[in-house]
C-alpha cells in the first residue's frame, strides 16, 4: 500500500494544477446540486417494530383528527399573586390568547384551560394546542402566531409561559464552532511553525465537508432525511480532516528535514503517513456504520453520512495536501531547528516522557489504570432516559412552564402516557376491515367497555395519579385514553410503569398498547441500551481485523481496544458525576439542570470516541512499528516512534478538546453532556491512554508485542504502513524493483538508505 501511494502523492505533487482543479470542480458540481435538486428534509421519528411506534401509526390510522405525529405546545396561565383565573378580567385574557390559535396556521385543536385544566386553587391552567405537521416543519406564521399569543397573555398581565416541542428554541452553534476553529487556527500554527502550513489543513478540511455537505444536501432531493444528518457529518468530517493534513504536512516536513526533495518528500509523505490516514479512516468509518446496529433510522442515516464525510476526508487528505504542498512551495519547510527535532540524540519533551515511562512501566501502567478506574466508579450509578424539559435552564419559558405545572398539577401532567385499545388487531384500515373486526372477537363491539376495564386495572397500579375517560373512534373499533404518572417523564418510576402497563394481561379480543413522547422515550432507551453490547462487539471486532492488518500483531489490537474501554467507563464516570450527582455543576452554568444521562450518550461515547481513539493508536503504533521493521530494538522504538508522532497527536487532541468543549458553554444540558462528555474522553485517551499506558505496555510487552501465528502471518496481507518499500529503488522516480534507477536519482536513494536503513517488509521474529 505504501508503494502506491507514494506514487499517488507525487502524481498529486506534480500535477497540483490538476488535482486542485478536479477537487474544485468536484465542490463547484455538489453545490449545484445542493442548490437544484435539494429537497425537504423531515424532522419525523420513528422506533420500527417497537410498540410505541405501533401504536402512533395506530391512531393516525384510527383517530387522524388526533395528529399523533405533530408538534404540541403547552401553553400555561398562571394569575397574579391573590388572584384566580376564574376572575372575569383574566378568563378574558386567557380567552384572547386561545382565540389567538383558533384556526390558525398549522393548527389542528385546541384545548379550552376552563375544561377540566386548572389546577384545584384555579390559579394555574394550561391549554393545549396540537399541530397538523411535526415541529420541525413548523411554518413561520404559525411560529409567529404562537409568540404573538404569548405576548398578548403577558401584555394583559398574566404569566405565560410555553412547553411541548413547538416552542423550543432553535439551537446555536455557531459561536461554539468558531471557537473551536479559532483555537485549531492557533494550535496549528504553534505546532507547524508556519501561517500557510497551519492554513493548509484548515483550506483542506474546508473543502472536504464543503462537499459533504453540499452532497448530502443534494441527496436530500432523492431520498428523505432527517434535518440532523449533517450535523455528525460537519463535526467530525471538519475534526478528522484536519488531523489527517496535519499528519501528513508534519510527516512531509520530516521528511524535508532529512534532505529529501519536495516531491520525494511529499510522495513518502503520503507513502508512510497516508497509510496511516488509510487506516485512521477506515476504523472511524466503521465505527460510524455500526450505528445501522441500533436500527433507529435517524441515527443510521447520521452514521452513514458521517463516515461518507470521513473516507471523503481521507482522499481530500490524500490529493489536496500534496498538491497544495506543491503550491506552497518552500514556505512550509522546517526552520533550522526544527529540521533537526526527530534526531534520536535530541532529547525533546516527549522523548523524555516516553523515556521515563519505558523506565518504569509496570508502575506507569498500574497507578494510571488505578486513577481511570477510580473516576469511572460513578458509572456505576448511570441512569439513562432522554432529557426532558425538567433539565432545561432554568430562565427558559420551557423549564418555568415544566415547574408550573410540576407545583399545581404534579410531575406527571408533563409527560401523559396515551393508552389505545385496538379491538380489532391485524384489521387493517378503519374503512375497509370493520366487518373483520366485529367478528373478530366478542369486545370488539365495545370498545368502551374494554377500555373501561383496562383503565381500571391500571388505576390501581403504583404510581398512577389520574387516568382520563376514553374515546372510541368513529368506526367503533378502537379506543383511546391518557393516564397521568406521579412522577415526571424521565423519572425511573415513570418507566417502571410504562413497564407495569405493558406487563398487564392483554384483554381477550383486543390489543393494548402504551405511547405518547414519555413511552417513546423509554423504547429509545431501551432500544439504546439494548443496542450497546452488539454494537460493541461489531465495531470493536472489526476494527481488531483492521488493526492486525495494520501493525500484524495480535496483542498491539487488544491493547488498543483495552485501553479505550478504559476511557469508556472513566469518561461515563466523570459524566454521572457532574450531570446526574451535580459535582461541578456551578463551573459549566447547570445548576438546577442535573438528571438522568442521555440514553443515546454512551452509544456517541462509544462511536465518536472509539474512532477518534484509533486514529492516535494508529499515529503513534505506526511511528514505533515503523523504528522496529528497521532494525531498532523494542524500547527504542518506542521512544523514536513516540517521539515522532506525539507533536501531531497533541496538537491533533487540542484541536478535538477545544471543539467539543465549546459546546459545554450552550444552555442546552443536552449538548453540554455531550461537549463535556466527548472532551473529556479524547482527554484522557490521548494523554492518560496512548501517550502513557500505550509506551508503558508496549515496553513490558518487549519483541512480544509484535508477534504474530505464523499461519496468520502467511494468511494476513502485508500492507506495509510503515513504508519499509521505500527505501530501495521502488521509492524512487520510474523504476521498479528489480530495474535500473535513473542517474538523477542516485543522490535521493542514498539520503534515504542514510535516513532509514533498508529492512524487510515482514517483522522480525520475537
Amino acid at each position: 500500500m505504501a508503494f502506491h501511494l507514494q506514487r499517488l502523492g507525487r502524481f498529486a505533487f506534480r500535477r497540483r494544477g490538476l488535482v486542485i482543479a478536479l477537487w474544485i470542480g468536484v465542490l463547484a458540481l455538489t453545490g449545484i446540486g445542493a442548490a437544484t435538486l435539494s429537497g425537504p428534509t423531515s424532522n419525523s421519528f420513528t422506533l420500527p417494530g417497537t410498540e410505541s411506534q405501533r401504536a402512533v401509526d395506530l391512531l393516525k390510522d384510527r383517530f387522524p383528527a388526533m395528529q399523533a405525529d405533530g408538534a404540541v405546545a403547552r401553553i400555561v396561565f398562571a394569575a397574579p399573586d391573590g388572584q384566580k383565573l376564574t376572575d372575569p378580567a383574566w378568563r378574558a385574557a386567557v380567552a384572547d390568547v386561545v382565540d389567538d390559535f383558533t384556526g390558525g396556521a398549522d393548527v389542528a385543536t385546541v384545548t379550552d384551560p376552563y375544561s377540566n385544566q386548572l389546577s384545584q386553587d384555579a390559579t394555574v391552567g394550561y391549554a393545549q394546542v396540537s399541530y397538523t405537521v411535526a415541529s420541525a416543519d413548523l411554518s413561520d406564521e404559525a411560529k409567529d402566531t404562537l409568540e404573538h399569543a404569548i405576548g398578548t397573555g403577558r401584555d394583559a398581565g398574566l404569566t405565560v409561559e410555553a412547553g411541548g416541542d413547538a416552542a423550543e428554541e432553535a439551537s446555536h452553534s455557531g459561536a461554539t464552532e468558531l471557537i473551536g476553529l479559532a483555537v485549531a487556527a492557533v494550535v496549528l500554527v504553534i505546532t507547524l511553525g508556519s501561517l500557510v502550513a497551519a492554513g493548509l489543513p484548515l483550506l483542506v478540511a474546508i473543502v472536504s465537508v464543503g462537499i459533504a455537505m453540499t452532497a448530502i444536501t443534494a441527496a436530500t432531493g432523492f431520498m428523505e432525511l432527517s434535518s440532523n444528518t449533517s450535523t455528525l457529518a460537519v463535526m467530525l468530517g471538519l475534526a478528522v480532516a484536519i488531523d489527517y493534513s496535519l499528519f501528513i504536512i508534519s510527516r512531509y516536513r520530516q521528511e524535508l528535514g532529512r534532505g529529501l526533495d519536495r516531491e520525494h518528500a511529499a510522495g513518502r509523505a503520503i507513502g508512510t503517513a497516508g497509510s496511516a490516514v488509510v487506516f485512521a479512516g477506515l476504523t472511524v468509518a466503521i465505527a460510524l456504520v455500526g450505528l445501522a446496529v441500533v436500527n433507529i433510522p435517524f441515527l443510521t442515516e447520521m452514521g452513514i453520512a458521517a463516515s461518507v464525510a470521513v473516507l471523503l476526508a481521507v482522499a481530500v487528505a490524500l490529493t489536496l495536501v500534496p498538491a497544495m504542498l506543491g503550491v506552497a512551495g518552500r514556505r512550509v519547510r522546517p526552520r533550522a531547528e526544527a529540521a533537526a527535532q526527530h534526531r534520536p540524540t535530541d532529547t525533546t519533551r516527549s522523548r523524555r516522557w516516553a523515556s521515563w515511562v519505558t523506565r518504569h512501566p509496570a508502575a506507569v501502567l498500574v497507578g494510571t489504570a488505578i486513577g481511570l478506574g477510580v473516576v469511572a466508579i460513578p458509572a456505576l450509578d448511570l441512569r439513562l432516559a432522554l432529557p426532558d424539559e425538567g433539565t432545561s435552564a432554568p430562565d427558559t419559558s420551557a423549564r418555568k412552564a415544566y415547574d408550573l405545572l410540576s407545583a399545581d398539577f404534579g410531575a406527571g401532567f408533563n409527560g401523559p402516557l396515551t393508552i389505545t385499545i385496538d379491538t380489532r388487531p391485524g384489521g387493517g384500515d378503519s374503512a375497509g376491515g370493520a366487518a373483520a373486526g366485529g367478528a373478530a372477537a366478542a369486545p370488539a363491539a365495545d370498545p368502551a367497555a374494554t377500555a373501561a376495564a383496562v383503565a381500571n386495572s391500571i388505576a390501581g397500579l403504583d404510581d398512577v395519579a389520574k387516568v382520563t375517560p376514553a374515546t372510541v373512534n368513529p368506526a367503533g373499533d378502537t379506543a383511546v385514553f391518557s393516564v397521568i404518572p406521579n412522577s415526571g417523564p424521565a423519572a425511573e418510576e415513570t418507566s417502571d410503569l410504562v413497564r407495569a402497563i405493558r406487563d398487564l394481561p392483554q384483554p381477550a379480543g383486543a390489543e393494548v398498547a402504551v405511547t405518547g413522547s414519555t413511552a417513546l422515550a423509554v423504547d429509545i432507551t431501551d432500544s439504546l441500551s439494548d443496542a450497546l453490547v452488539p454494537y460493541l462487539i461489531v465495531v470493536v471486532g472489526l476494527a481488531i481485523i483492521l488493526l492486525c492488518l495494520v501493525f500484524r500483531s495480535i496483542l498491539v489490537p487488544l491493547t488498543a481496544v483495552g485501553g479505550f474501554l478504559l476511557t469508556v467507563v472513566a469518561t461515563l464516570g466523570a459524566t454521572v458525576a457532574v450531570f446526574q450527582w451535580g459535582w461541578l455543576d456551578g463551573l459549566i452554568g447547570i445548576e438546577g439542570q442535573t438528571g438522568p444521562i442521555m440514553s443515546l450518550l454512551p452509544l456517541l461515547v462509544v462511536g465518536l470516541v472509539f474512532g477518534l481513539a484509533m486514529d492516535y493508536q494508529v499515529f503513534l503504533v505506526t511511528g514505533m512499528r515503523e523504528q522496529y521493521v528497521h532494525g531498532a530494538h523494542p524500547t527504542s522504538a518506542v521512544i523514536n516512534g513516540f517521539d515522532h508522532g506525539a507533536r501531531v497527536v497533541i496538537a491533533a487532541a487540542i484541536i478535538m478538546i477545544s471543539v467539543f468543549a465549546g459546546f459545554i458553554l450552550t444552555p442546552e444540558a443536552l449538548i453540554k453532556q455531550m461537549g463535556l462528555a466527548l472532551a473529556f474522553g479524547v482527554a484522557v485517551d490521548a494523554f492518560l491512554v496512548r501517550m502513557t499506558i500505550i509506551p508503558a505496555v508496549m515496553a513490558l510487552l518487549g519483541r512480544s508485542a509484535w508477534w504474530l501465528p505464523r499461519r496468520l502471518d502467511r494468511v494476513l496481507p502485508n500492507v506495509d504502513v510503515e513504508g519499509a518499500s521505500l527505501d530501495g529503488a521502488p521509492q524512487l522516480p520510474g523504476p521498479r524493483e528489480g530495474t535500473d534507477a535513473p542517474a538523477d536519482s542516485t543522490r535521493e536513494r542514498d539520503v534515504l538508505v542514510t535516513a532509514a536503513p533498508s529492512a524487510p517488509s515482514r517483522r522480525p521474529e520475537p
